[in-house]
């Protein structure tokens, strides 16, 4: 399997490196296309005034998505319909990956459970309380369980895509894209 092209969902005050850090990785691959979506199509704002445009998406269509963190994934973990709508998109997916507080979103849902993950520490106590049947592990920086990645936070996150490189493209690729 390649990483031939990765989504990564964008929700209004997102983290801006929880998305640049895995892009700042994944953006060194030969053929790795990035896209940026929603489902509404419309430009997000990141927490720290970064506008990127987004291409809507409803039916599911990418194989590996990304969801970062950040103040926005509050109020969209008590969106039920935003929450339908990304859990299809993980389901489809063969691989889903969330850098920070992006592991609420997917908390959301049931299919993490009696899976590993973690999150953010700062934000640990209220991403927890989301879903009890995650087996939530609070002293790592990222944990991989079947097909989803979950990190802690921005250099977790960035440390936690080379990772997703080695698996997929092995040490030396993983390697020469970090001291690069």
């Amino acid at each position: 399997m390649t990483l031939d092209s990765i989504a990564i969902i964008l929700f209004n005050e997102f983290e801006t490196l929880d998305v640049m850090g895995p892009v700042e990785v994944f953006g060194r691959l030969d053929n790795c296309k990035i896209n940026f979506i929603s489902p509404s199509g419309l430009p997000m704002t990141s927490s720290q005034g970064v506008t990127l445009e987004t291409i809507r998406v409803d039916k599911p269509r990418y194989k590996h998505i990304l969801i970062p963190g950040g103040q926005g994934t509050r109020p969209l973990s008590q969106d039920d319909r935003y929450i339908q709508w990304l859990m299809k998109q993980f389901e489809f997916a063969d691989t889903v990956i969330s850098v920070c507080t992006g592991s609420a979103l997917i908390a959301k849902t049931p299919l993490l459970n009696g899976l590993r993950a973690t999150t953010n520490k700062l934000a640990y106590d209220w991403v927890t309380s989301l879903n009890k049947k995650f087996l939530w592990q609070p002293s790592a920086r990222w944990v991989h369980d079947g097909k989803f990645y979950t990190s802690s936070g921005i250099s977790a996150g960035i440390d936690m895509s080379l990772q997703i490189v080695n698996d997929f493209y092995g040490l030396n690729i993983a390697t020469d894209i970090a001291i690069k």
